[in-house]
C-alpha cells in the first residue's frame, strides 16, 4: 500500500493553505507533481476542492509540519496508524429487477439437481427466496413446477461463485459431522446389545 494521503489533492490545499513547507515538500507528500502544487497556490488548480486537514485525520502531527517547516530539505513522514481496514463486506441485499426474479425458482431446482448435499434454508438464502418455495420446488409441489426450467444462478447473476462454493463447503462438513454422529450411535448400539 502506498503511503499516500488520503483526498491527497484536499490535503494538498490544506498544506498550501496553512503552512510555510516547500512546493517540493507537499508534492512529494501527497504524491503529486511541484508545478500541481503551485497551481493550487495560484488558485488555478483544485478551485472547487475544500482543504483536508491532515492533522486532525491522525495522518500529520503539528510537530511534523514544524520540523519540516524549518529544515525545507526534510520531507514530511506520514504518521503510520494502527486502525486496521477490513475487507469483510457487509451482505447488502441488492436489487432484482423483475425480469430477474421469475429465475429465482428456476435458479433453486438447479441447485436442487445439482447440489442436492444443500440444505433448503441455505438454497433459500442463497437465491433469495423463502424456504418453503424451496421446499415445494424439491418436493414438486410447487404451483408453477411444471414450467421451471433449471439455470445456473451464478450465471444469472444472482449471487457469486464464491459464496456457492461456500455453501457447499459448509453443506459438506455438515454431511461429515452427521455421519460421524451416525457413526458414534451405531458403536454405542452395538457396545448395548
Amino acid at each position: 500500500m502506498s503511503n499516500a494521503p488520503l483526498m491527497p489533492m484536499a490535503t494538498a490545499v490544506w498544506l498550501v493553505e496553512n503552512t510555510t513547507l516547500t512546493f517540493k515538500q507537499i508534492a512529494d507528500f501527497c504524491k503529486l507533481h511541484e508545478v500541481e502544487i503551485q497551481g493550487i497556490a495560484d488558485g488555478e488548480v483544485a478551485k472547487g476542492i475544500k482543504a483536508y486537514n491532515p492533522i486532525i485525520s491522525g495522518q500529520l502531527t503539528k510537530e511534523e509540519i514544524e520540523l519540516s517547516s524549518k529544515d525545507g530539505n526534510r520531507p514530511l513522514q506520514i504518521k503510520s496508524t494502527d486502525i486496521e481496514i477490513s475487507n469483510d463486506e457487509k451482505k447488502i441485499k441488492k436489487y432484482i429487477p423483475l425480469s430477474k426474479r421469475q429465475d429465482k425458482p428456476d435458479s433453486a431446482l438447479w441447485l436442487i439437481k445439482q447440489h442436492n448435499i444443500l440444505k433448503d434454508s441455505q438454497i433459500a438464502r442463497l437465491v433469495g427466496i423463502t424456504k418453503n418455495s424451496v421446499t415445494s420446488i424439491r418436493n414438486k409441489s410447487y404451483w408453477n413446477f411444471n414450467n421451471l426450467n433449471p439455470k445456473d444462478p451464478v450465471a444469472l447473476n444472482l449471487f457469486t461463485q464464491k459464496d456457492l462454493i461456500e455453501a457447499i463447503e459448509k453443506a459438506e462438513r455438515r454431511v461429515k459431522r452427521e455421519k460421524k454422529q451416525k457413526e458414534k450411535e451405531k458403536l454405542a448400539q452395538q457396545i448395548n446389545n
